[in-house]
């Protein structure tokens, strides 16, 4: 699937749905290809039926300031550019208010996949 992004200025944004046990979201999601995890805010988990305090699966990642124990989820299904991960795990970690995204879609999401930034153009495609 192709989508386009604005290839001129700032980041570079995706629409993504996911799916939980008690329903789904549209989600607005940063690429970030520096990124080897992707993460998801705990209050868009938490609108779909997830409860991410109640994960056991906990992790230390690094971000640009430091450290920090993080917990992670398995989700039913996110999907992003038309594909589809089933039990797919995020991070869930708090972004700021003023961040503009639900999150962030890194690396492993991409694994397996060719994925195309066409500057040129502005187009993004995943196959």
């Amino acid at each position: 699937m192709t989508a386009p992004f604005d290839a001129t200025r700032g980041p570079i944004y995706v629409e993504a749905e996911v799916s939980g046990p008690t329903g789904r979201s549209s989600l607005r999601l940063l690429l970030d290809t520096g990124a080897t995890t992707s993460m998801i805010d705990p209050i868009m988990l938490i609108a779909v039926g997830y409860d991410p305090d109640s994960s056991t699966d906990q992790v230390q990642v690094t971000m640009g300031g430091g450290s920090a124990s993080v917990l992670r989820v398995a989700l039913n299904r996110l999907t992003v550019l038309g594909q589809h991960r089933i039990g797919f795990s995020v991070l869930s970690h708090p972004l700021p208010p003023d961040a503009g995204v639900d999150g962030l879609l890194g690396l492993d999401f991409f694994r397996g996949s060719i994925l195309t930034l066409d500057f040129r153009v502005g187009l993004i495609t995943l196959s």
